[in-house]
C-alpha cells in the first residue's frame, strides 16, 4: 500500500514499509531500523501506557530509544499512533527537519531522551527508575530499547549490575539481537542478565504473539529484559 505525506487516515501495521520509504537520503542505517520495527510496534501498539495526549503526564509510561542511530522505524511507528504528522517524515535527515539521524527529545514529540551514543540509553533507564520510585511513582513503566552491539559498553554492564540488586521492578530492557556485538556472551545475553538478578526471556523478535506476552510476563521484584532476535545485520 503506497502512503504519502498527507495521509491523515489511522495507520495499521501493513502500514509501516510505506511510512518508512518516505525517509531518503544518506545514513539511513537501513538494517538498524527494520531489525527494530516489529518490537517497536508491538510496544506503542499493545503495551505502553503513553498517547501523544499523555506525553507530559506524570503517570505514563517512559520508552527509552537507546539504538537512536537507526530512527527510521521508530519515527514510522511514532507517525502511525499520531505522535508526530506524517508529513514531517520526507524531510528525515534535513537540515530543517526535526527528524534527525538520532532523534532529538525536544524536536521529536513523545521522545523521552536524545539518543544515538551507544551505551547510554540503560544507564538513563536506571536513573529514569530510580527518580520515579522516589517521586512515589510506582505505576509507570521505564522501557528501554537497546541492540546487541550495545553491550560491547562498559556502561551499560554497570547499569546490569546495579538494577538487579536494586530491585527496580518497573524497569524492562529490550535487546534487538541482530548479531552486531563483538564480544560473545557466555550462555547468551539473557545469562548476562539473569547473574545480575534480571527477569529475562529470549524470543523471536519478529513473532508479535511471542513479543507480547515477553513484555507483559511477570516479574515481581525484578528489573526484566525480553532478548528480541532478528536475522543478522549482513544477512
Amino acid at each position: 500500500m503506497t502512503i504519502t505525506a498527507d495521509d491523515h487516515r489511522a495507520h495499521a501495521y501493513a502500514d509501516l514499509p510505506g511510512l518508512m520509504s518516505l525517509m531518503t537520503g544518506d545514513e539511513k542505517h537501513g538494517p538498524a531500523a527494520t531489525s527494530t520495527l516489529d518490537v517497536l510496534w508491538v510496544l506503542y501498539d499493545r503495551v505502553l501506557r503513553v498517547t501523544p495526549e499523555r506525553t507530559a503526564d506524570p503517570g505514563r509510561d517512559r520508552f527509552l530509544l537507546s539504538k537512536g542511530h537507526g530512527p527510521m522505524a521508530y519515527y514510522a511507528v511514532l507517525a502511525a499512533k499520531g505522535f508526530l504528522p506524517v508529513e514531517w517524515l520526507p524531510g528525515f535527515g534535513g537540515y530543517d527537519s526535526p527528524l534527525g539521524h538520532h532523534p532529538d527529545r525536544l524536536l521529536v514529540p513523545g521522545a523521552e531522551i536524545g539518543s544515538g551514543s551507544l551505551g547510554h540509553g540503560l544507564p538513563i533507564g536506571v536513573g529514569t527508575a530510580l527518580g520515579l520510585r522516589a517521586q512515589g511513582l510506582g505505576d509507570p513503566a521505564v522501557w528501554v530499547l537497546i541492540g546487541d552491539a550495545e553491550l560491547d559498553e562498559g556502561s551499560n554492564h554497570e547499569a546490569i549490575a546495579f538494577a538487579g540488586p536494586a530491585g527496580l521492578d518497573r524497569l524492562h530492557t529490550v535487546v534487538v539481537d541482530n548479531s552486531s556485538a563483538s564480544h560473545a556472551r557466555p550462555g547468551g545475553i539473557a545469562a548476562r542478565f539473569e547473574a545480575a538478578g534480571w527477569s529475562a526471556a529470549t524470543v523471536d523478535g519478529r513473532d508479535h504473539t511471542a513479543l507480547y506476552e515477553a513484555f507483559t510476563a511477570p516479574h515481581p521484584g525484578r528489573p526484566h529484559v525480553v532478548v528480541a532476535r532478528v536475522e543478522p545485520k549482513n544477512a
